[in-house]
């Protein structure tokens, strides 16, 4: 997966971050599949927010997935930073190829270039697939 390029997500990835979010039965059922104004203020405030990091992997110049990496601060562990990963997408055509994995992978080592004692992931209770998969 050399021919991938992960950086943090630019206000005109927006729409493509929307669609990947929608691209499953679950995302479809809570999330638009256009920008409106509810995702160009979170996107603001992700953006503004430098513990918040809204990233894109984009292949072939396509963007094929997404995550979000939030920095915790915490107590526990002598003080330690923590990193909580959420909103994991791979583009439906580009899934069972590794991506995810890739994904996964190079999110946690920017976790720990960053120094966080902790890697947490959430993902919705409904998704079986994804548990399997983590």
């Amino acid at each position: 997966m050399t021919d991938v390029i992960y950086r943090e997500a630019v206000r005109a990835d927006l729409p493509a971050v929307i669609a990947l979010l929608a691209d499953d039965v679950l995302g479809k059922a809570r999330d638009f599949t256009t920008v409106d104004e509810a995702y160009e203020r979170a996107f603001t405030d992700i953006s503004a927010d430098p513990r918040n990091q809204l990233i894109v992997a984009e292949q072939g110049g396509e963007l094929v997935g997404c995550l979000q990496i939030t920095y915790i601060p915490g107590l526990g562990r002598h003080g330690a930073e923590r990193s909580l990963i959420e909103s994991v997408r791979v583009r439906s055509d580009r899934r069972g190829q590794g991506l995810g994995r890739h994904l996964m992978t190079w999110a946690v080592d920017q976790a720990r270039q960053r120094g966080c004692a902790l890697v947490q992931l959430t993902t919705d209770k409904s998704r079986e697939d994804a548990h399997r998969f983590y």
